[in-house]
């Protein structure tokens, strides 16, 4: 569990994380390294507006710090959040203690952060869907997935020579820049895309794919996992444009992924 003063306590707020990639980044991070916080949970897609009283964009996730001295801090947008709980809690891994890798790490969250618009905005994140059938990819889709994969493979590359070079291979857990961190946990919910819309994997290299069997068998993301399941039994965290989104389109079909499903390279 993470050190963290009682005197300081986090709210996130946000949107339901089987559906929401926004707030499950922060989510993950939270969870993953045991940082005490307290969840208020809204469906800011239904309920226009419902962030309002909690942050000044209307948009999640929001952290909001309160301190015993201090006025409530509120921070808006995942990254800014990611690097404040990197610098509030210097002793966990959120970024690589490696300067080289560390640069490495925020170019590829930034890049994950500010691009691949196509996949996003085609393929939204919906952690129990599974859709089969002839799924439209287009050239811009394409390019983005595969520069998805490229990113992945290129990471792990870098992290391996660069560890091995530094003489720190004992650091490297599988994760893209050693150990678990915020590159991961910005990533995480591709791995739900990936799965969802059956995206494919040819160019994938064997890093990038030793990379995403190693997030999907983390025991701390398996637990992640259960918690979305849990949140479809409430019927108020459903949001129905997520769902079925490609119902027009002949030939694909759409169900829950099976609760056993495994990822298998």
């Amino acid at each position: 569990m993470s050190e963290q003063p009682s005197s300081i306590t986090y709210q996130l707020i946000g949107a339901h994380t089987r559906y929401s990639s926004w707030t499950a980044r922060i989510e993950t991070l939270l969870e993953y390294f045991s940082i005490p916080y307290t969840p208020t949970t809204l469906n800011v897609v239904v309920n226009k507006g419902a962030a309002l009283p909690y942050s000044p964009s209307g948009l999640v996730p929001t952290l909001v710090v309160t301190t015993l001295h201090e006025s409530p801090l509120t921070i808006t947008d995942s990254l800014s959040i990611a690097e404040y709980l990197a610098g509030s809690h210097p002793n966990l891994p959120l970024w690589p203690r490696d300067a080289y890798l560390r640069a490495l790490a925020r170019s590829a969250v930034a890049e994950m952060h500010a691009g691949f618009t196509e996949m996003r905005n085609t393929y939204g994140c919906n952690f129990l869907g599974h859709y089969s059938g002839p799924i439209p990819i287009n050239e811009k889709a394409k390019k983005e997935i595969e520069r998805m994969l490229t990113l992945w493979s290129d990471a792990r590359k870098f992290t391996v020579e660069r560890l091995k070079k530094v003489e720190k291979e004992d650091e490297d857990e599988g994760f893209l820049f050693g150990k678990f961190g915020i590159a991961d946990s910005f990533f995480w919910p591709v791995l739900w895309r990936f799965r969802t819309y059956n995206l494919p994997l040819g160019t994938a290299t064997p890093e990038a794919l030793a990379w995403m069997k190693t997030m999907w068998e983390d025991p701390r993301l398996k637990k992640l996992g259960e918690s979305y399941w849990k949140q479809a039994e409430d019927p108020q965290s459903l949001v129905p444009v997520y769902e079925n989104v490609f119902k027009d389109v002949p030939g694909v079909t759409y169900a829950r992924v099976a609760k056993d499903w495994k990822f298998e390279s």
